[in-house]
């Protein structure tokens, strides 16, 4: 700059403490649905107690949180620092059911410490995979992330629960149509704070409107404690056993393969070049933080696509925001009324808002590939069969359920499926280092 000071990348910017908690609370209130849905399916799965079911959900927010910190702030080599908000992983959904329905939970707890550890050892090994990402995988996968996402979002929208008698009913169509109007609004509107904080101020109003209608249900907030810390090991010493532990190995490669992706997708979104040492850092973030949450009696924990589309939208790539969701959601673990209140906004609230940020993923993605060349090369084939791959468990979800289970795992996600179809076509068509119109610059 002119005067000779420098300028600060709006990745490391820490904004006034007012708009870090506005923006922060904006990430928390986008992903909190997504982050206890798999212990309320593991308790459901196990014949829990709702006591014990209270305990998995506040353990899941509190390792949330702190594995959020981890990656945004960073220690040593850990952590990719940027904005990325770590929740639990819904890739490990099936094997923990086939665990704890054998061994119990403490062996799922057990697998997951073990698979977490050998993914931060492997991490710096897994990060030279990053060679076969050329803008053209990478374009694919961060619209396959916001294609994936939607269904999230048109369930939301119905109601959440496809078989309720009252799914994608007016009512709760009409919710989600409010609440998409009164983002779309303010971010047409206003500018600035106000416009940055268009899903808050929709999630806010449309839920405001929902309990005027009658629609919203705050009778759990007077029923949650104030004050609810679950100590590690709380269900007892981990168990650990090979068959968990491979099964969970298998989960965590997926996991690996999911996150470079997001790294990947956020750090074109902001504008943070994702080399090896950083993809390294990150993996590096999701071990250490699956093999803590096993100890703090949760789950694999690795980034939330959700929230790729929040950046998007809003433009504020400042990773102590979500630095801050951490911190948000560690208090949501310690004060389980406070995560009450939050649960309380309706499903169709939530897929309003989720139509407008996956959305913005899939433009995301499209806007990477415009600068993609699609000349003398195997772009456009690549780019076809992936997205088309990729959408085979989201037309027909059991497809693939005469497949063994370790390949269940890996295929039950259109973007890890699609993601590695991109990758080995990429290698099959234009050679492992990509077609040269890809790599303007080599990756060190």
């Amino acid at each position: 700059m002119p005067d000779g000071t420098k300028r600060v990348n709006p990745v490391d910017e820490i904004l006034p403490v007012g708009q870090m908690f506005a923006y922060g609370l904006q990430h928390v209130l986008a992903m909190y649905a997504g982050a206890v849905a798999v212990p309320i399916i593991i308790a459901q799965g196990l014949g829990l107690s709702t006591e014990l079911l209270t305990c998995l959900i506040n353990a899941d927010l509190m390792a949330a949180g702190i594995a959020t910190l981890i990656q945004t702030l960073g220690v040593w080599k850990i952590g990719a620092r940027i904005p990325m908000i770590q929740g639990v992983s819904f890739a490990s959904v099936a094997p923990m059911l086939v665990i704890g329905r054998e061994f119990g939970l403490t062996a799922i707890f057990g697998a997951v410490i073990v698979a977490g550890l050998i993914g931060f050892l492997i991490s710096p090994y897994f990060s030279k995979l990053i060679r076969f990402f050329p803008p053209v995988v990478t374009g694919t996968i961060i619209t396959l992330i916001g294609i994936s996402l939607l269904p999230v979002a048109v369930r939301w929208a119905g109601g959440g629960n496809p078989n309720s008698a009252d799914f994608a009913s007016l009512h709760n169509l009409g919710l989600a149509i409010i609440t998409l109007a009164i983002v779309v609004l303010v971010y047409r509107v206003f500018k600035g704070f106000i416009s940055n904080l268009s899903i808050l101020i929709g999630l806010m109003g449309g839920t405001m409107v929902a309990y005027f209608m009658g629609y919203t249900d705050f009778s759990a907030v007077g029923h949650a404690d104030w004050v609810g810390i679950v100590p590690p090991l709380y269900f007892g010493f981990p168990r650990f056993e090979w068959s968990a532990i491979l099964s969970m190995l298998i989960v965590m490669l997926v996991i690996m393969v999911e996150t470079t992706g997001d790294c990947i997708a956020i750090g074109e979104i902001v504008g943070r070049k994702i080399n090896k040492p950083r993809l390294a850092a990150c993996l590096r973030a999701d071990g250490i933080s699956t093999a803590l949450a096993g100890v703090l009696n949760t789950f694999p924990h690795s980034a939330f696509a959700q929230n790729v589309g929040l950046v998007a939208v809003t433009g504020i790539k400042s990773r102590y925001v979500v630095a801050c969701s951490g911190i948000i959601l560690l208090v949501l673990g310690l004060f389980p009324k406070m995560g009450a209140l939050i649960a309380s906004i309706p499903s169709a609230v939530l897929g309003g808002a989720g139509l407008a940020m996956f959305g913005m993923i899939i433009a995301s993605g499209i806007r990477a590939l415009g600068k993609v060349s699609f000349e003398g090369n195997y772009n456009l084939m690549i780019v076809a069969v992936s997205i088309s791959v990729g959408m085979i468990t989201l037309v027909y979800p059991s497809f693939f359920a005469r497949f063994p289970e370790w390949a269940q795992t890996v295929m039950h996600s259109g973007i890890t499926l699609g993601s590695l179809v991109a990758v080995l076509m990429n290698v099959l068509l234009n050679g492992s280092e990509g077609h040269p119109s890809d790599r303007p610059d080599k990756i060190k």
